[in-house]
């Protein structure tokens, strides 16, 4: 028989792992790795009204004279200091106002007694200037402290979702009035009999997920609002010496919702389809915002069939470029499938897991290994692409100490080299818009105007501070 058990995402290999940008390159190399795939849409977005002119972000102020990973989050402190996350080298350390490291407070050594666990955690604001950091291998929550001291530590509240509180690729999760806030895993059982010796069936993605809240006293969950998400669709195949193919189908241009928490509580889920913004108060009060005005290009057929060679021509670049990043996405289905993949090498966390048995495949069955190779990679039809080019890709809102939401989009007309940040305030209205220079992008805010940047530096990440007014 073959199982999956009711998880949505797969955990790519460290060497796979990229700070979330907007720009089309390192999207399509998440979209790659995770196969994302869209439905087909009609959007009927607002006319393009009047929009805030483009102003560069202030001056970096400080840089980390300390390589990084990839940082997948980062908590602002007072005096100017933060803890990072750093996924890749799996530690968090603390870094003083000029983002040099005070101490490390968790890692994999024995140089502290506070583990990073194998799977990649979470940082989540918590209690006054206090901090979570959720280890979902551990089913634990270590607290703290603002001088980086581990005060306590607690359980998830709930241990089936604690690879959600631990990603932070799919949005994070907050702390908000003695809840943890973060998106809910798919409502999913899946089970097949492969006893003719046929690849297992994968099953259906949802599109659509859950915002949840969880009472950290009593343990109850809500559901606050739903969410479009990307749409995995693959496939898994045979080859002809019996090993198993995965076929991942790739959409560059997926219609998606965004959602983050202000610092006063509030849930905020933008709205791909037309690009508004739906609240969810700390009370659970309900209401939407107007539309934003952007200026929205319609996409031909012709400019759909184009965008898609242009995907085939970029994957077949960093394809070349790394080679073994099919090998890679292998081992990864390898792990989950209980077997493993050619080419060596350590397997990657997954969130997914697999139960192969077979010759009646029952509880107690022989359990069968499969091998998996690399993933065969296709494309979604240009007909599937929406009529309307979206505003922006999934992973790229966050609010700021303040509670203003920076919505990273996707230009539709030429604009300065950089990335165009929408700041829209608690009305959903977009007030500016900030222009944050190439080959960086915002991992975090801090009070006063604060901005924490990540730029990619041979193959490294350095940290950087700038204001939002100089």
């Amino acid at each position: 028989m073959f199982s999956l058990h009711p998880y949505s995402t797969l955990t790519m290999p460290p060497r796979l792992l990229r700070t979330p940008r907007p720009r089309l390159g390192a999207a399509l190399l998440l979209l790659g790795a995770t196969s994302i795939a869209a439905q087909a849409q009609t959007l009927t977005p607002a006319p393009a009204g009047s929009r805030p002119a483009i102003r560069p972000l202030g001056p970096v102020t400080a840089t980390s004279s300390e390589a990084f990973g990839v940082v997948s989050n980062l908590r602002a402190l007072p005096g100017g200091r933060a803890l990072v996350n750093d996924v890749v080298n799996r530690r968090v350390v603390l870094l003083d106002e000029k983002l040099s490291v005070v101490k490390v407070v968790a890692d994999t050594t024995a140089a502290t007694a506070n583990a990073y666990g194998a799977n990649p955690g979470n940082l989540i604001a918590f209690r006054g200037d206090s901090t979570l950091f959720v280890d979902a291998q551990s089913l634990s929550m270590l607290v703290i402290a603002p001088n980086g001291e581990v005060a306590r530590v607690m359980s998830v509240p709930r241990s089936q979702d604690a690879m959600m509180l631990a990603s932070a690729g799919l949005g994070g999760a907050y702390h908000s009035n003695g809840h943890l806030v973060y998106r809910g895993r798919p409502s999913m059982q899946f089970r097949a009999s492969t006893t003719s010796g046929g690849p297992p069936q994968m099953p259906a993605m949802p599109d659509t997920m859950p915002v949840v809240r969880v009472n950290l006293q009593t343990r109850v969950l809500d559901t606050l609002a739903w969410m479009k998400v990307p749409n995995t669709r693959t496939t898994m195949n045979t080859t002809e010496d019996g090993k198993l193919q995965p076929s991942i189908e790739i959409n560059p241009l997926p219609v998606v919702d965004e959602w983050t928490v202000t610092p006063a509580g509030d849930i905020a889920i933008v709205r791909g389809r037309d690009y508004h913004v739906d609240w969810v108060s700390a009370n659970g009060e309900k209401r939407a915002s107007p539309k934003v005005a952007f200026d929205w290009k319609r996409m031909t057929d012709e400019d759909k069939i184009k965008l898609i060679d242009s995907v085939k021509a970029i994957r077949e670049r960093q394809l070349a470029a790394n080679p073994g990043q099919g090998q890679d996405i292998a081992r990864a289905f390898g792990s989950a499938m209980g077997g493993g993949a050619g080419g060596g090498g350590a397997a990657p966390q997954v969130v997914m897991r697999f139960e192969m048995r077979g010759d009646g495949g029952g509880p107690g069955g022989p359990v069968r290994a499969p091998q998996v190779v690399a993933p065969n990679f296709t494309y979604v039809s240009p007909s599937e692409l929406p009529d309307y080019q979206p505003a922006f890709f999934a992973n790229s809102l966050r609010a700021d100490a303040e509670g203003r939401l920076w919505l990273s989009t996707i230009p539709t007309k030429p604009q300065p080299a950089g990335t165009v940040y929408d700041v829209l305030n608690a009305q959903g209205e977009a007030v500016e818009r900030v222009l944050v220079p190439e080959g960086r992008s915002i991992v975090g805010f801090g009070p006063n105007g604060v901005v924490y940047l990540v730029s990619r530096q041979d193959n490294r990440a350095v940290l950087e501070v700038a204001k939002v007014n100089p």
